[in-house]
């Protein structure tokens, strides 16, 4: 099979059935899984560079340095997270059942669902491939992946290194466009895991109801930064920043919008300024540490929410390009560099406060109080992360407990989606469900309760006739 074409739609319920037979053939045990994973380990360490290559040719240049911070590393922190503890994830869970139920037992035993399916998106392509496929693996499953079309090199390229580490029967890949896409996610898996948007989201929930599969989401927006007036500027436009521009803002959980006290929101703006210049001293289309947009229908789109921003008279800030003559835009055009761009108080109305930005556009809002900023927070959509930053604990906790959010890092952005013991996942608009680590392991186990009866039960005694003793007993059980 040539391994560069799309997988036709009649072999797709066909590897399904396949991958599902083998499971059931020979449920992976735990030698089996550490094992799986030991070699994907293994294998991916081997092939970084070429990694690196796919990735940087599908988004016309990525940072190399992203891609081993955010592809590589999380890969393989989740894999040797998983192999560390995998013997204490498997071991059944002592459960209570009560006095009522003396001298019964009960455990919770975790056992594999069957066949997951992945929906990988395009931003972080392989990081969100490999990392739920860990999870899926290591609690005994077997793997049928879709990675996105938006990034056929590096789809190519999880198909290669997977077709090494597993046999066809146990992990399987599916290439092609939304059509491919829409007959995978209606296939009867045990499991669906959708990372993307949250308007594709509820394509894929609707294609996976017919079949009642369970579907975890991973989706996307506007998560916003709180920077509160007791906070240094300096140090907040810094994390900031990476959470706005780290992968040029293509970041499910990337800082979507800031709001800071309105005494110092200009020199907030000043502040990310100076990092932005810092951090690119000699910008230009060849930016060797800045990400390109992965294509022209995403820069047109953030292109539109900017034009959108200055029709409605809202200020626009270009630190970096702002002397930029036609020609030379022309070319940003050409390569898809889109620069770091500021938005000063744009409408709530307007289309980059409507939808969630997935770009390097960075609206900067002010606030009078901190129930203001709340307040704000809570007119939209739930969002996936939430970054408040405050050396106040209340303050800390007003904005946590009077939001709400997917995931939350204080004083940082970003950190929490590395820290593999924390659940990760959404809530409403932003997303169903959690994975990483432990959380991860569960998601694609079925927790079987499992209750064991002694030889002798006072159950046995609750029978008709309910008379006398009997009587007694129900009623003093009842209470």
């Amino acid at each position: 099979m040539d391994i560069t074409a799309d997988t036709p739609l009649d072999e797709l319920a066909a590897t399904r059935e396949r991958l599902r037979a083998a499971w059931q053939a020979r449920k992976p045990d735990r030698a089996q899984r550490r094992a799986d994973l030991l070699r994907l380990r293994d294998e991916f360490r081997a092939r970084i560079d070429s990694m690196d290559a796919a990735i940087r040719a599908d988004f016309g240049h990525r940072s190399q340095h992203e891609n081993l911070l955010s592809e590589a590393m999380i890969v393989l922190a989740e894999i040797d997270h998983a192999l560390g503890r995998l013997r204490r994830w498997m071991k059944p869970r002592r459960a209570t059942v009560g006095w009522r139920f003396w001298p019964a037992s009960a455990r919770i035993v975790p056992e594999p669902v069957g066949v997951v399916g992945i929906l990988s998106p395009w931003n972080y392509p392989v990081n969100l491939a490999l990392v739920p496929l860990v999870s899926a693996i290591a609690a005994g499953n077997h793997v049928y992946l879709k990675p996105s079309e938006h990034t056929p090199r590096t789809g190519q390229w999880l198909r290669d290194l997977l077709a090494q580490v597993f046999p066809p029967d146990r992990v399987a890949v599916a290439l092609g466009g939304p059509e491919v896409g829409a007959a995978f996610a209606a296939l009867p898996f045990d499991h669906l895991l959708f990372t993307g948007s949250t308007a594709v989201g509820r394509k894929v929930m609707a294609a996976a109801a017919p079949n009642l599969t369970p579907v975890t989401l991973e989706l996307g927006g506007k998560a916003p930064a709180v920077v509160c007036p007791d906070f240094d500027l300096a140090k907040a436009a810094a994390r900031i920043a990476t959470g706005k521009w780290f992968n040029a803002g293509q970041t499910c959980i990337g800082v979507d919008y800031v709001l800071v006290d309105e005494a110092r929101a200009g020199a907030f703006v000043e502040a990310l300024t100076s990092e932005l210049r810092a951090r690119y001293p000699d910008f230009d289309a060849t930016a060797p540490d800045y990400t390109r947009i992965i294509n022209d229908a995403q820069y047109a789109r953030l292109r539109g929410y900017v034009d959108d921003a200055r029709a409605r008279g809202t200020i626009v800030l270009e630190p970096l390009t702002a002397g930029l003559d036609a020609q030379a835009r022309a070319r940003f055009e050409r390569e898809r560099v889109f620069p770091p761009t500021l938005l000063a108080e744009p409408p709530a109305d307007s289309e980059v406060m409507r939808h969630e930005i997935f770009g390097p556009i960075l609206p900067v809002l002010s606030y009078r109080t901190l129930d203001e900023a709340i307040e704000r927070i809570r007119s939209m959509d739930r969002p996936l992360a939430l970054y408040p930053f405050s050396n106040d604990a209340r303050s800390i906790d007003a904005i946590v407990s009077g939001t709400l959010a997917g995931g939350v890092t204080v004083n940082d952005t970003l950190l929490h989606f590395g820290a593999h013991d924390l659940p990760f996942g959404g809530i409403g608009p932003s997303g169903i469900g959690a994975i990483h680590g432990r959380t991860g392991f569960d998601t694609f186990s079925k927790l079987l309760p499992v209750f064991r009866q002694r030889g002798f039960a006072g159950s046995d005694l609750l029978k008709p006739p309910y008379r006398g003793f009997v009587d007694r007993m129900v009623r003093v059980l009842s209470k």
